[in-house]
């Protein structure tokens, strides 16, 4: 397949990775020995670190690989890749500190050099990786590096696809037709194949959105791309039922295909629970002071009502649970039906402001004060953690609805497959305000494509849309 340009890329973060190592850790090594009077550990020269350095470094960027640090969708996305980095260089920094261990001679000089090497090395990758995107970047904008890709149909997919792609200088990809019947205001057009191969020469790629209702075409478009050595894909019929987990093995001698409903199964459902109670644990301890103090201010200003807003809501398997937040509105309210609520409260007149306002008003009457500022820092949303430790929810997962919310919803299936989250894809999305539909989604393809590395990623975008206040209501 025409994949250079992807290869040297690869290439070029493996050298950039190595070199911004090196950089990091001499730098390390320059602040510690050099700007430091405080005596060292041991007495290790320039030389010898570099080079008792250099001998892991390989190791290094082999566990940077492991972990998928040069892949395309890795490196394409730079959340990803920022989750990744962290991890790579904890367990980089953990093979460095390893090695030293086993080895009759130490190559740290004092312990703050391997403190300067990590924080180092992780600032220079990024900076590193930064950089190479920028210059990857701008070679597209110049035409270097460009995939060419002919789409063949006309559909949903193929406009999805079209919107994904439409910005060349930022993916590297470039449509530069169509198969179709119909017209096109931005791609040439083509009525078939043939013709399309014949005023286009220099595909790269085939992506195939409609499958001909003729199998031997269908075969045509692959022959022609294996035979040439064009990469090509296609869309099934059915996008719900191959968007998720699919597994080839031998059934009594015949090959088949398995689909799960999700992809997280087997070890990947343990990992995530240890992690859920690990990491939520340390929160609860980290943010015990907050708790308390928000229970007290709440139990201030209202002696009355109580502290916590308890709701019932549905996670993995249809299960109902009783979830916990921080009470937020009039506890005169139910706040569970908006519609009962503003009609109590006299405003029927506010219902289709906030139903149109896809569930939300800048100006909620509902909302104490207190609330206010509860729900504009997400603080209101920590009890739930205590749901996490529980086993009701996990960290990252589909937003946890009400049963009325879901009852008709056509996927309801497939986003019950898993735990419900405390956060997801829809809450750190970008989009304030997004419908219904958009969020399900959302859910539905977080339930589909699960990896830990996504909810590492979704985490990262959590926190920095809680400092920002992003998307809270």
């Amino acid at each position: 397949m025409k994949q250079n340009s992807s290869i040297f890329y690869s290439v070029l973060l493996v050298v950039g990775d190595f070199l911004a190592l090196v950089v990091a850790f001499s730098t390390a090594y320059i602040l510690r020995v050099k700007y430091d009077t405080r005596p060292l550990i041991e007495q290790i020269s320039a030389e010898n670190y570099l080079y008792g350095f250099l001998a892991i470094l390989p190791v290094w960027i082999l566990v940077q690989s492991f972990i998928g640090l040069y892949k395309k969708d890795i490196y394409d996305s730079r959340f990803k890749e920022l989750g990744r980095l962290v991890v790579g260089s904890f367990l980089g920094m953990l093979v460095v500190i390893g090695y030293d261990f086993v080895i009759d001679k130490s190559i740290f000089p004092a312990r703050l050099v391997a403190v300067y090497g990590l924080i180092l090395s992780f600032a220079f990758l990024v900076i590193f990786r930064n950089l190479a995107r920028l210059i990857r970047h701008t070679l597209f904008s110049f035409g270097y590096g460009i995939t060419n890709v002919l789409i063949i149909g006309n559909n949903e997919a193929s406009e999805a696809i079209i919107e994904e792609l439409r910005n060349t200088r930022k993916t590297g990809f470039k449509i530069v037709g169509m198969v179709t019947k119909g017209t096109s205001a931005f791609y040439k057009t083509y009525p078939d194949f043939d013709s399309a191969i014949k005023a286009l020469p220099d595909v790269d790629t085939i992506i195939q959105t409609v499958l001909y209702k003729n199998s031997e075409k269908n075969d045509e478009v692959m022959i022609y791309a294996q035979t040439h050595h064009i990469s090509y894909n296609f869309t099934p019929g059915n996008n719900e039922l191959f968007v998720g987990n699919l597994e080839v093995q031998l059934f009594r001698g015949t090959p088949v295909v398995t689909v799960h409903q999700t992809a997280l199964i087997g070890w990947g459902s343990i990992v995530k629970r240890l992690f859920d109670i690990i990491v939520s644990l340390i929160l609860i301890v980290v943010l015990s002071p907050i708790l308390v103090l928000v229970a007290i201010v709440q139990k201030i200003i209202s002696p009355s009502s109580k502290v916590l807003f308890k709701q019932t809501r549905l996670t993995q398997f249809d299960r109902e649970f009783t979830t916990y937040k921080f009470r937020t509105m009039n506890p005169k309210l139910s706040g569970v039906s908006a519609e009962d609520d503003f009609k109590k409260m006299g405003r029927p007149d506010l219902i289709k402001a906030f139903r149109e306002g896809k569930d939300h008003l800048d100006s909620d009457p509902r909302i104490t004060t207190f609330g206010k500022l509860l729900r504009s820092t997400s603080i209101d949303e920590l009890p739930q953690l205590f749901n996490v430790i529980k086993g009701d929810i996990s960290l990252v997962g589909p937003r946890a609805l009400i049963p009325a919310e879901l009852k008709n919803y056509s996927q309801k299936h497939n986003i019950l497959s898993i735990k419900s989250g405390l956060t997801g894809l829809a809450q750190v999305s970008g989009r304030k305000n997004i419908s219904f539909e958009e969020r399900r989604k959302l859910d539905l393809y977080y339930v589909q494509n699960w990896s830990f590395w996504l909810d590492v990623t979704i985490l990262l975008r959590t926190l920095r849309a809680v400092i920002n206040g992003i998307g809270a209501k």
